[in-house]
């Protein structure tokens, strides 16, 4: 097909991203969640794909700083703003755009990772990212279901603040957390507003987004937004908390958000956004059932630069393993590498010596931030173990004590 890829020129920005949004059905969005998806491109790192004078496919990436087992914050290619016109499926368009992305990651020679959230899973295993993190939904019946807190909670004091006005404050607590969990993303400026987007027509009967500030020792130490989505029956009351983001820095302050939630009066259910796997509540509840628990694949990991990729984290059990490592699309990471290291550092070299496992790119990007077991991927045949004890022990290795986790899309 003759597609000529292009460098999304400014002035085009508007006819590109709305091709991308008609191919995601065509619904136009708010104005104002448009402006600022268009202040977050970085144009530089977009591309269009054109046949003539039509723009047919889109694909950007954005400049991510990536938190990794370990605690360290790694830079990363977000993938994003990917489609392709109806007219043109099966044209390659999609393949040259993944190809041109990662060759230009790759040529920059910065971002050992690349990052994206799929919106069908299936589509990008064959470029091999893997599906590295999982998030978890819930909805609570605070009518049946008891939250049993710490000690210390009644020490935290609770106080409403407009959403806009405690975004300094939000941030803070934020960033300290990013690197006590792999797979969140430190938040550069402007992405500090995301979390804020609450266009009227997308509320669905909510009300407008609401903020609760933690404080303990005369600090923020927490916070929470949300909204309130009222209802009522014969019975009487029945609303829905809708959990946007919380995040605090202590047992205490968490506990004395969370029970903010569910005393919340004229309400009976809260339903959460996205939240961690091993998200402390779960033990706090009286009764998990009654809380409808499901997850969801979300941040799909991709090594551009494997021997940088596994050098950037750490590895809480010693590891020293031979990775014979297949990558058709990106055949610079094929391979026998040499990965030693433990909690303090590691190394990731090339040898010619005999491998410890085989597996392919994709299923180490869904290893690396520790929250998917080599052992289960070997159990689906997805890796090989060369050496008796290797996968056991590279699995350890791999793990991570918190479950990773991705807070918002992009």
């Amino acid at each position: 097909m003759r597609t000529d890829l292009r460098v999304l020129d400014p002035s085009v920005w508007d006819d590109w991203y709305g091709k991308l949004v008609l191919a995601f059905g065509g619904v136009p969005e708010a104005p104002e969640e448009t402006a600022l998806w268009r202040e977050l491109t970085e144009c530089e790192r977009s591309i269009g794909a054109w046949d003539g004078s039509e723009i047919v496919g889109t694909a950007s990436l954005h400049s991510f700083r990536l938190s990794v087992p370990g605690g360290a914050v790694v830079p990363a290619a977000g993938v994003t703003m990917v489609s392709v016109q109806a007219t043109h499926r099966r044209r390659g368009v999609l393949r040259a755009m993944m190809r041109r992305q990662l060759d230009d990651i790759r040529t920059a020679g910065d971002e050992p990772l690349a990052v994206l959230t799929a919106s069908e899973p299936d589509i990008y295993g064959r470029f091999g990212y893997g599906a590295a993190t999982q998030t978890a939904y819930a909805e609570i019946d605070t009518t049946r279901v008891r939250l049993n807190v710490p000690e210390g909670t009644e020490d935290v004091t609770l106080r409403a603040v407009a959403p806009e006005a405690a975004v300094e404050a939000c941030e803070a607590v934020y960033a300290r957390r990013v690197p006590a969990r792999p797979g969140m993303l430190a938040r550069l400026p402007g992405w500090e507003r995301l979390p804020l987007l609450d266009p009227p027509g997308e509320r669905e009967g909510a009300s407008p987004l609401r903020c609760v500030l933690a404080e303990s020792g005369g600090e923020v130490s927490g916070y929470v937004r949300f909204a309130v989505k009222p209802d009522w029956d014969m019975a009487g009351p029945r609303g829905t908390v809708v959990l946007r983001d919380l995040e605090a820095l202590d047992q205490a302050s968490y506990a004395a958000l969370w029970r903010f939630l569910f005393d919340l009066d004229l309400t009976s259910v809260i339903r959460t956004g996205p939240r961690p796997v091993d998200d402390p509540w779960q033990y706090l509840v009286s009764d998990i059932r009654r809380c409808a628990v499901r997850l969801r694949d979300s941040l799909y990991v991709r090594m551009v630069d494997l021997g940088a990729a596994l050098e950037a984290r750490t590895y809480p059990a010693p590891v020293d393993a031979v990775l014979e490592v297949t990558d058709p699309f990106c055949p610079w990471n094929e391979g026998r590498w040499r990965l030693s290291g433990d909690a303090k550092g590691a190394s990731c070299e090339r040898t010619k010596d005999a491998p410890d496992l085989r597996l392919g790119v994709r299923e180490l990007g869904a290893a690396y931030l520790g929250g998917v077991p080599l052992t289960a991927l070997a159990g689906a045949g997805r890796v090989q173990e060369a050496r008796q004890g290797a996968l056991t022990a590279a699995t350890t290795a791999f793990g991570s004590p918190v479950a990773p986790w991705l807070p918002h899309s992009f």
